[in-house]
């Protein structure tokens, strides 16, 4: 729980500056993607879809990058308490995830292509941590919204392993795949979190340690 320490202090103040109204929802705009639906509702035709890779606040800048993303979150999925917050979720004890859902145009990017950021930002071979972070909230997780989203990632998943095989490298995934009618709620996360290493003071930190192995193209 490295970061959890570390922020401990920090979150407190969040917390205080920004009074329980920040879980309720005050920021309604992507803080990056300006003009852009933070929340539901979304524009039609949009997919979504969650990713846990660590730190969700590194996980996020990454994905909001990708041409054809709409809009990008922070959030807690694949608990057992309903609509947690960062203090609940960092203690260990509700099963939560740090996600950050992505929402995208199906016409505009490829899922392929947000899952080849998703498997080459992180290392999905830590189990219940990435890097200096520790704990069930820090695993690796794909959270699909539909049958071809699911169908892909564990498709990714074989070829992945695959690689990291070839490269001379443990080979093991440790991902979490869940797909309907299995896939948790996502529920937001603070808005001090919400795109949180782009706003002003932000503390610059990512527990992510990439293998540096590309994903391979589809066969």
């Amino acid at each position: 729980l490295f970061r959890h320490c570390m922020w401990n202090r920090v979150s407190s103040f969040f917390a205080r500056a920004f009074s329980s109204s920040s879980k309720a929802g005050m920021q309604t705009e992507h803080f990056v993607l300006k003009g852009r639906r933070l929340r539901e509702p979304f524009p039609e035709g949009l997919k979504t879809a969650a990713f846990g890779t660590g730190c969700f606040w590194g996980g996020e800048r990454a994905f909001w990058s990708i041409p054809g993303v709409y809009s990008t979150a922070v959030g807690y999925t694949g608990g057992k308490v309903d609509n947690p917050t960062y203090e609940q979720v960092c203690s260990g004890r509700t099963g939560h995830n740090e996600v950050a859902q992505v929402v995208y145009d199906p016409k505009k990017v490829k899922f392929y292509d947000i899952l080849k950021v998703f498997w080459e930002c992180h290392d999905p071979r830590q189990g219940n941590r990435q890097g200096n972070d520790r704990g069930t909230q820090y695993r690796s997780g794909i959270y699909c919204t539909d049958e071809e989203q699911f169908k892909l990632a564990a498709k990714t998943a074989v070829l992945y392993s695959k690689a990291l095989t070839a490269d001379g490298k443990n080979g093991k995934l440790t991902t979490e795949i869940v797909g309907p009618p299995n896939t948790p709620k996502f529920y937001y996360a603070e808005d001090y979190h919400q795109q949180y290493l782009a706003k002003p003071g932000s503390r610059q930190y990512c527990s992510a340690q990439p293998t540096g192995v590309d994903l391979p193209p589809l066969e």
